[in-house]
């Protein structure tokens, strides 16, 4: 039976922490569908704020799509430039 190295782990674990980071993208799909639905509704509820409810939501969208662009970016930077596997190597 070999051995794993701790290189190895880094990087496994590394990768891990990377698919568990991408897992955000689910998390942000039920945001902004729960959020587009409601908006839809109080437009249909009260249509004279069409366009409060939309300009609202497109801020809503911008702001819930950053954290997915922060889970990208922490994968990205686990999986190329790891910064943990320098201090084993």
């Amino acid at each position: 039976m070999s051995q794993i190295t701790s290189q190895a782990f880094i990087l496994g674990m590394s990768a891990l922490g990377a698919g568990v980071a991408m897992l955000a993208g689910i998390g942000v799909g039920l945001g902004q569908g729960i959020a587009g639905s409601k908006a839809l509704e109080g437009i249909a509820r009260q249509p004279e704020a069409r366009g409060t409810l939309t300009s609202t939501m497109f801020i809503i969208f911008a702001m819930i799509e950053t954290s997915i662009i922060f889970a990208l970016v922490v994968a990205i930077i686990l999986v190329f430039a790891n910064p943990l596997y320098k201090l084993v190597s």
